[in-house]
C-alpha cells in the first residue's frame, strides 16, 4: 500500500501551543482536572472537544501523548497508541468485495504489488510495498482481523475490516486500524487506506 509521506510535525508544547493555544503539559494539567485516566479515552477526547473546541484530530492527539505520558499501558506494555478509520461503499456484491482481501490478483490491483498470501487464520499477507499482515480471524463474509506492519511503520498495530451488505449489490466496508504507535504513521496510513479504497472501487466497479 502506498502511504504518501505526509508533513506532520513533530509533538512538542511549542506545536501544541501554536495550533491549540496552549502546550501540552496546560491541556494535560486541564486533563487531570477533569479525572485523568480513569475517565477513558472516548470520555476524554470528548471533553476537549466539546468542551474546548478542538478539533477532533487535535483532541485526540493530546489525549493519546497524555496516555503515553502517564505510562498507560495496554497488556502487551505499549500505549493504546492511534486509531484511524477508513469507509467506502462498493458497486458490488458483499462474496466479491470480501474476496478481493484474500485474492492475490485482486490485491496486486488495490493494495500493493507482487502480493503473496495465505487466505486461512494464522495466514501471511506481504507485498512489493512492504505491506505485512497475519490473519489473526476471518468470518466470511462478515469481517477479517490482521495483525499490521510495514516495514517503516505501524508494526504491530491491529487492523479489522467490517463488510455490510447494502442491498442492491452494494456493498459497505469499515475499516479500523489501531495500536499505531506514531501519529505521523497514523496520518500517512489514513491517506494510504483512503488511496487503497478508492483503488478498490475502481478495479471491482469496472470489472
Amino acid at each position: 500500500m502506498k502511504s504518501p509521506a505526509i508533513d506532520t510535525p513533530e509533538f512538542t508544547d511549542a506545536k501544541a501551543r501554536e495550533k491549540t493555544g496552549k502546550t501540552s503539559k496546560q491541556w494535560f494539567a486541564l486533563l487531570d482536572d477533569f479525572g485523568g485516566i480513569e475517565k477513558g479515552r472516548r470520555d476524554l477526547v470528548n471533553h476537549m472537544h466539546s468542551a474546548h473546541k478542538l478539533d477532533e484530530w487535535w483532541a485526540t492527539t493530546l489525549v493519546v501523548e497524555y496516555e503515553r505520558a502517564k505510562k498507560a499501558l495496554e497488556k502487551d506494555g505499549k500505549p493504546k497508541g492511534y486509531s484511524i478509520c477508513s469507509t467506502k461503499t462498493i458497486a458490488a456484491p458483499l462474496e466479491r468485495v470480501f474476496a478481493a482481501f484474500g485474492d492475490a490478483k485482486d490485491l496486486d490491483r488495490w493494495l500493493g504489488p507482487r502480493t503473496r498470501v495465505e487466505f486461512k487464520d494464522g495466514g501471511t499477507l506481504q507485498n512489493g510495498d512492504g505491506d505485512r499482515a497475519t490473519f489473526e480471524r476471518i468470518r466470511a463474509p462478515k469481517d477479517l482481523r490482521l495483525t499490521w506492519e510495514h516495514e517503516k511503520r505501524a508494526k504491530g498495530s491491529q487492523v479489522e475490516v467490517l463488510f455490510a451488505d447494502k442491498g442492491a449489490d452494494k456493498t459497505g466496508i469499515t475499516l479500523n486500524h489501531t495500536r499505531i504507535q506514531a501519529r505521523k504513521d497514523a496520518d500517512e496510513l489514513r491517506a494510504g487506506w483512503s488511496a487503497a479504497f478508492a483503488q478498490l472501487k475502481q478495479h471491482l466497479e469496472s470489472a
